[in-house]
């Protein structure tokens, strides 16, 4: 743990990028995550080679997703997915304990070119109206935890404070950004995928102010705090409002990084952060895992998959390609 007040960086060794830094505000009753994701983002996205458009709303999906995933205090995933009638019908991320992101998005390519040409490729406009769901999967043993949010024209950012705000009752501020920076090279200029994000939580601990949290999809009874009961707390206010400060090349500019953003925002308050959790582009696909599933199908369907006695199956994910033989089945 360390906290950042003069000459904050000299004696600590900075997060870089793909690891989340927790952090605390304790004057304002803060608590949060930011990060900074470089290779790993870019390793997902230029797989896929995606209009930069959707490589930006799944940068985004990304994002929140290891903010919220790497809060996770025992072995699962945390699954972020949407569903929409826009040009980009699904995003998928999901993060494995401890440190596994992966991630894919479905689009029509067409539809996608025309609202580009048409001047209507904002993020809101390419997702349209459906939902977001997010997902905690303890294993097969336990029952899973999701909350549903509807998606009617807002941005990532927004869905997830409504989300919080409906299912979670606690304050909470998201900022994400999204860049493909460019940078000379010797071969011409070289393209790279960044994003970062920002995620602050209003959690007071004095007795006075502490909420009572309810389960998910209870009832509230009188007298117990919620998201509005602190709209017009100060501490909240100054904090929110000092997050929605944050520009977005600050989010993804390299030379800016987690820890000296959070010294821009809260150093007025002091601000503590504490060992980060490192991500990786990992993904959980596995030739085993495509046998198993191939053998669960109904046998009529699985004979009209196979090809010359071979099912050829790619991971939506990570774009790996497995050849099944007939006699592996």
């Amino acid at each position: 743990m360390t906290t950042l007040e003069k000459n904050p960086f000299a004696a600590i060794e900075l997060a870089g990028d793909d690891k989340v830094v927790p952090f605390e505000v304790s004057p304002l009753d803060i608590r949060g995550r930011a990060v900074q994701l470089g290779p790993m983002l870019d390793a997902i996205l230029a797989r896929h080679d995606y209009p930069a458009s959707v490589a930006t709303l799944l940068g985004e999906a990304v994002v929140l997703t290891v903010l919220l995933g790497t809060s996770l205090k025992f072995e699962g995933k945390f699954i972020l997915q949407t569903q929409t009638d826009g040009p980009v019908s699904l995003l998928v991320a999901d993060f494995r304990t401890p440190d596994s992101v992966r991630a894919y998005a479905r689009y029509d390519a067409q539809a996608v070119e025309t609202a580009i040409a048409e001047g209507r490729a904002s993020p809101e406009a390419l997702l349209g109206n459906g939902f977001m769901a997010m997902t905690i999967d303890r294993g097969p043993r336990m029952q899973r935890y999701q909350g549903i949010v509807e998606l009617t024209g807002a941005t990532l950012e927004e869905v997830a404070r409504q989300y919080f705000r409906q299912s979670e009752q606690i304050p909470t501020r998201v900022r994400l950004a999204v860049a493909e920076m460019i940078t000379p090279g010797e071969n011409g200029p070289q393209r790279a995928w960044r994003a970062g994000g920002l995620m602050a939580q209003f959690l007071p601990e004095a007795p006075e102010r502490m909420r009572q949290k309810d389960l998910p999809g209870g009832e509230h009874p009188e007298g117990i705090e919620t998201e509005d009961s602190y709209s017009e707390d100060n501490a909240w206010l100054e904090a929110q409002a000092l997050v929605d400060t944050i520009a977005h090349d600050e989010l993804t500019d390299p030379a800016i990084g987690s820890e000296r953003l959070l010294y821009r925002l809260f150093h007025e308050h002091g601000v503590r952060v504490f060992d980060g959790v490192r991500v990786a582009d990992r993904c959980s696909c596995s030739r085993d895992k495509i046998v198993e599933l191939i053998r669960g199908f109904p046998e009529a369907e699985r004979e009209e998959a196979f090809e010359d006695d071979r099912i050829v199956s790619t991971c939506e994910f990570c774009n790996a390609v497995y050849e099944i033989a007939r006699d592996e089945l």
